[in-house]
């Protein structure tokens, strides 16, 4: 039975692409074990060679066998759509020392031929597996896609794109990628749907339009939600406000007056890859969001202590600020936001009349732009006997604007 075991990747299928290591390993082991093709491009290594692939066959010859060093090879990285991770998962029968030697992908490869970055693309496989790749293709700007057969292969995939209102987009073809024959067509998704393409080949498709939201919708109940008896913005109004804000997955937010949460919670949520920053003046409240951010694991989403605007100055400027409550001094809050990015979209909420009018005159004031009012009247169904009734709450004002008037534009 084997004692020491290299999984290896060795890249697309040519040996000049393998890595240092792993050539000294296949060097120095008694057995290699990987599908023919991959088998075929490492005849220079002296070791007997066992052509398998499926993860249950190889566990078995690995046992079975007599050599004390082997070595599996698998295509590509095997961290990357590999059949290494059906493999690591039975290695625990085989008592062996276990190295994993990852090697050149074909996305890594494709992408430095065309001199393009790939820390930005979708990764799709359609090699051997269903996926939507015209989907992918659809919502994102930058797609990479392994090539399958029939409809999944390079020519199928242009068709497809045709098909679905997309022969505009750039498709980036590479064939037997590493090999000496390797070919790299370039064209729309148009100019390439009659033309055939090598079964080995991976695609890189450059969509300049893609039709992805740059902003994310909320959808908790108030449910969710730890409360207890401290104030929280209600689902409905919740809902609209976070919609009107537009947060993106980049932006830094202000919670002002965040009460137990809920719309700090959404906002991290929408913030994904930004920071979220709710100042909160009562400490029941403040121990509530530090619960309620343990509660949905929410990193990036900060308790600040304290009263607005005192506060607000020791925080990274804003692109987007959400007003639940100003302890009376809105126009002073309103200022601290925009003396930090003149730019920053914001969003009030106000359940008084003298409230709106407060903060009517402040979009006035200050010059605001796009300054949008709404009035919410929500009513709820509740039980009365056999009957619902509905029961109204009252109604919410919800204000946005942004800064800037002179040269403001609407940003996703």
């Amino acid at each position: 039975m084997v004692r020491e075991l290299y999984i290896i990747g060795i890249g697309m299928g040519n040996p000049n692409t393998l890595t240092v290591a792993a050539q000294q390993a296949l060097e120095d082991c008694d057995l290699i074990i990987g599908a023919q093709r991959l088998l075929d491009a490492l005849s220079d290594f002296d070791a007997h060679k066992k052509p398998l692939v499926g993860a249950d066959k190889i566990v078995h010859a690995l046992h079975e066998c007599q050599a004390q060093r082997a070595c599996v090879v698998m295509s590509g990285d095997v961290g990357f759509y590999s059949g290494a991770n059906q493999l690591y998962e039975r290695l625990e029968s085989l008592d062996a020392s276990v190295e994993v030697l990852p090697g050149v992908s074909s996305l890594s490869y494709l992408c430095a031929q065309l001199h393009t970055a790939w820390h930005d693309a979708y990764v799709v496989s359609a090699h051997g597996r269903t996926s939507d790749v015209t989907g992918a293709v659809q919502s994102h700007a930058k797609t990479f896609v392994l090539a399958g057969t029939g409809a999944s292969s390079a020519r199928g995939i242009c068709e497809q794109l045709v098909q679905r209102e997309l022969g505009n987009v750039t498709v980036h073809v590479g064939e037997r990628l590493s090999y000496a024959d390797e070919r790299i067509t370039s064209g729309t998704a148009a100019e390439l749907s009659d033309q055939d393409f090598h079964a080995l080949s991976a695609l890189l498709v450059l969509n300049p339009t893609p039709v992805a939201p740059h902003v994310r919708a909320p959808h908790l109940p108030d449910s969710a939600f730890l409360r207890e008896r401290v104030p929280m913005t209600k689902e409905e109004v919740r809902e609209v406000a976070i919609c009107k804000l537009r947060i993106a997955p980049n932006h830094v937010v202000w919670d002002v007056g965040a009460g137990t949460g809920s719309v700090s919670v959404e906002a991290a949520r929408a913030a994904c890859e930004g920071q979220v920053f709710a100042v909160e003046r009562s400490p029941q409240a403040q121990d509530l969001l530090r619960r309620n951010k343990e509660a949905f694991c929410l990193p990036n989403l900060h308790v600040v202590e304290g009263e607005a605007p005192y506060v607000l100055a020791s925080l990274p400027a804003p692109d987007r600020v959400f007003v639940g409550g100003s302890g009376g001094r809105l126009e002073d809050v309103l200022r601290a936001v925009l003396a930090a990015n003149p730019r920053a979209r914001l969003c009030i909420t106000a359940v008084t009349l003298e409230t709106l009018g407060e903060a009517v005159r402040c979009t006035r004031e200050l010059d605001l732009a796009n300054v949008d009012i709404v009035q919410l009247s929500v009513a709820k169904a509740h039980k009365a006997g056999a009957s619902n009734l509905l029961r109204a709450n009252n109604p919410v004002y919800v204000i946005s604007a942004e800064g800037a008037r002179e040269d403001c534009e609407e940003r996703g």
